[in-house]
């Protein structure tokens, strides 16, 4: 991965001191030189960066005073339609929901379950879908702000940066879960599984069944929720004291995926460990390829090779981690509407998971 340019790093810093409530509207933002001196870059690389942050509209110059924290317009008046219905219990309105994709079952789940809560507590819900696209996602995010929305819960798209309009929700105090995954240090509400102990249980359960080679298959890490799913997969050796193969961890490019290339890379990577016998795979999109491949070089599941995945994945012989979605749905609304309802105390919760053995039999290795 490149390293990010001095201009992003300062931008970034910025952002999450608004991000967490250091700086806060109006606050003023330290000077082109006083940038330079704290990070030992040139003054243009410290005007560029607070320059890009004012186009995005997180900062503005005030002529001979210097640069401040800035509240939106639109952010503003959606604040004051929200504070209104919160003065204003039971009279409802609409809730915004923002998911990547409703190719799986769980996220039908999902999105089932909030319709719920949200009907139960007297809303409607606006459903959009971002198939996993940033710029959709900041355009949904608008859109609903025009609409008059009184709280948005976000599933977030996979992607290594923060999207900033999610960023200016969280600063603007706007009613805001995010779900399944989270922004790290900045302090906003959030609901996810407990992605590290259920990686970690199933990575011990195969241990404890004999197994020494396991891959690790997931797209590239770029979001908390595929790096929790890698630290549980680290945890169990950890904890075991045996040292870790990432040699045997199968990392995706989002790109392969989504141009339809990772059966074959997972394939090609299999056939480069005929060594493993059995595997991680972090959701059920790469658990299909993974079963599909593994029958194509000789070693079907499950008995040779063995597999668990995330989620179930409707397909025979495999174990997988099951999500409380309901739960998560439930813990989610509660959040929000206590913030509609005027009580800010972001937290993150993060919901237990649940290891479902297959009945199938398995390689014998011993």
């Amino acid at each position: 991965m490149k390293s990010m340019p001095l201009y992003k790093k300062i931008q970034l810093e910025i952002k999450q001191l608004i991000g967490s409530g250091v700086l806060r509207e109006g606050d003023r933002i330290p000077s082109e030189k006083e940038l330079a001196d704290k990070y030992h870059v040139s003054q243009i690389t410290s005007k560029n960066a607070l320059n890009g942050l004012v186009e995005e509209g997180l900062l503005v110059r005030v002529q001979g005073k210097g640069t401040f924290v800035l509240t939106r317009p639109e952010y503003a008046s959606a604040l004051d339609r929200v504070a209104d219905a919160g003065n204003k219990p039971g009279t409802g309105g609409t809730i915004g929901l923002i998911v990547p994709t409703m190719k799986t079952k769980v996220d039908q789940s999902f999105v089932d379950a909030i319709e719920k809560y949200a009907s139960a507590a007297g809303f409607d819900l606006m459903l959009r879908i971002t198939r996993e696209s940033q710029e959709e996602e900041t355009k949904i995010i608008d859109s609903f702000l025009k609409h008059g929305v009184e709280g948005i819960i976000i599933f977030p798209v996979e992607n290594e940066n923060y999207n900033d309009s999610i960023l200016r929700l969280s600063l603007e105090r706007f009613p805001l879960v995010l779900i399944d995954r989270f922004l790290k240090e900045i302090k906003t509400y959030s609901v996810s599984s407990d992605n590290i102990a259920g990686t970690c249980e199933a990575v011990e359960y195969l241990m404890d069944k004999g197994h020494t080679s396991i891959a690790f298959i997931s797209p590239e890490i770029t979001n908390t929720v595929t790096d929790e799913r890698a630290q549980g997969f680290e945890r169990a050796y950890l904890h075991r004291r045996i040292s870790i193969d990432k040699s045997l961890w199968c990392l995706l490019p989002l790109d392969v995926i989504s141009g339809g290339r990772a059966y074959e890379a997972v394939k090609e990577f299999l056939q480069g460990h005929p060594e493993v016998t059995a595997a991680i795979t972090v959701n059920t999109e790469l658990c299909r390829y993974v079963y599909g491949a593994a029958t194509t070089v000789g070693k079907p599941i499950p008995e040779g090779m063995e597999l668990i995945t995330f989620d179930p994945p409707g397909i025979p012989d495999v174990s997988y981690i099951r999500q409380n979605e309901e739960e998560m749905c439930r813990i989610t609304m509660e959040l929000l509407l206590e913030q509609i309802r005027g009580k800010l105390e972001p937290q993150r919760v993060v919901v237990p998971v649940k290891l479902v053995q297959s009945n199938a039999g398995a390689i014998n290795l011993y």
